[in-house]
């Protein structure tokens, strides 16, 4: 089953989630550097975890690196962890 047939599948609070994502990110073209940290980093932690948690979670990966801003992230220090 592809995702969009999935997504059609589903409904409520789970579809809004699934549907912005297939919508204005998947497949789409990464031009910018921190989105792309973006993706990496949360394909990186989706490691065995249903894509939906991790999409749950954006906001709180966002917060925890500066919003994927690759040079805030660089600057970091053993205090920031």
């Amino acid at each position: 089953m592809s995702y969009c047939s999935a997504i059609n599948s589903m409904s409520g609070d789970r579809k809004i989630l699934h549907q912005n994502y297939h919508d204005n990110l998947y497949g789409f073209p990464i031009h910018d550097d921190n989105e792309l940290f973006c993706r990496l980093i949360l394909e990186i932690n989706q490691a065995g975890l249903s894509w939906e948690t991790i999409l749950n979670k954006e906001q709180t990966f966002r917060k925890a690196y500066s919003q994927f801003n690759i040079k805030k992230v660089a600057a970091y220090t053993e205090a920031d962890r």
